[in-house]
């Protein structure tokens, strides 16, 4: 039988949320993902409608990730650039993810344009 979670068991990343919302209150607002699947993780996610790639770059910075420790990608549909990053904060483990839209007649590799 599998163990029911409580809300203390998520109390890493919400600690850690509570955090970057006192020390960090004029980055712009990412989207926020606390889960129980992944109970130590905190998600952050920002898109082209609240910044897109400018938005990561300023969590990235603020958060102390090295920028060779970002990972791109592309999306299958070639019109959604990706940039994935982890690290470590207040606790918890911190995914950082930034979307863009890749610009029309742009055609986009994972390891830049093609």
């Amino acid at each position: 039988m599998s163990r029911i979670l409580t809300l203390d068991a998520l109390s890493a990343p919400l600690r850690a949320l509570r955090l970057l919302a006192l020390d960090f209150p004029d980055l712009p607002a990412p989207v926020v993902d606390v889960s129980s699947i992944y109970p130590d993780r905190l998600s952050l996610s920002v898109h082209p409608s609240n910044g897109g790639f400018a938005a990561f770059e300023a969590w990235r910075a603020a958060l102390g990730i090295a920028p060779d420790a970002v990972d791109f990608n592309v999306q299958c549909d070639h019109r959604t650039a990706v940039l994935t990053a982890h690290t470590e904060f207040g606790g918890a483990d911190v995914a950082l993810t930034g979307f863009t839209e890749v610009a029309a007649g742009a055609r986009m590799s994972g390891a830049g344009v093609a």
